[in-house]
């Protein structure tokens, strides 16, 4: 069980405040296996991988948490919680992104999941950052959307985004999420990605259909906080050194940080 004694937010908001930008590898252990992790953790090790995220859609919280402690065994990069069902908390994990779909309109998304798992994410010990998630359309149906039977927001509706971002900050959410979506043909449209980066003051977390470094460096200097890839990775792991360097060179050179919030 993993308990950080240095909380991971004021991290993600001294990035947002500084205008810097880190890159995450997003694990779905449905697709890769537990024994795969710690080839995985050294790839991100020798890459500089600022987090682990880890979810999906039908994954079970026992086979979750084999994967996490396989990783955490070769790595010390902080794994966040991005769950698709309240059966995905575990406290092997060092945060959990608490996802409210204030996109969409399942009101089982935005707060019927939460009330049945609030007791286990109580007795997790992990950080809660509550994350304003928000489905971009990527020019395909994808999984989040057919889970969430919720339509997304069009991707040349800008404005529609920043308002449903605005809606979220004055609620008190911790960060904000823009994802395309697993299988999405095309990424979340960068003139969207700075609309929301230049008028939030949350740190934003883009994700969903970039497969090479030219488009993570484009959502990195767009605004984007936390770059998160993870189908491409998936069908080449050694995308992960090229993609994080994509990434910490598009924003200016990072300050030292404490050890403990990287």
């Amino acid at each position: 069980m993993s308990i950080r004694k240095h909380p991971l937010l004021p991290g993600l908001r001294r990035l947002k405040a500084a205008g810097r930008a880190a890159f995450a590898v997003l694990v779905d252990p449905d697709k890769i296996a537990p024994s795969d992790m710690p080839a995985l953790a050294r790839l991100c090790n020798l890459a500089s991988v600022d987090y682990l995220l880890m979810g999906g859609s039908l994954v079970m919280a026992h086979q979750m948490d084999n994967s996490i402690q396989r990783f955490k065994a070769e790595s010390k990069i902080p794994v966040i919680l991005f769950p698709g069902s309240p059966a995905q908390v575990t406290p092997y994990a060092d945060a959990l992104l608490y996802l409210s779909l204030i996109s969409g309109r399942n009101p089982e998304l935005l707060i019927g999941q939460h009330v049945s798992s609030a007791p286990a994410v109580k007795a997790s010990g992990l950080e809660v950052m509550s994350t304003g998630y928000m489905v971009i359309d990527g020019g395909a149906a994808t999984t989040v959307s057919y889970m969430s039977h919720s339509a997304p927001i069009p991707a040349n509706k800008p404005d529609i985004a920043l308002c449903t971002a605005w809606a979220g900050e004055l609620l008190g959410q911790h960060l904000l999420y823009m994802d395309a979506g697993s299988g999405a043909r095309q990424p979340v449209p960068i003139d969207m990605i700075e609309k929301i980066s230049r008028h939030t003051g949350l740190p934003l977390f883009v994700g969903g259909g970039m497969r090479n470094p030219e488009a993570v460096h484009d959502a990195a200097r767009a605004g984007a906080t936390v770059v998160v890839v993870g189908n491409a990775i998936e069908q080449d792991p050694l995308l992960i050194k090229d993609l994080a360097e994509a990434v910490h060179a598009a924003t200016p050179a990072q300050e030292p940080e404490a050890e403990s919030d990287f």
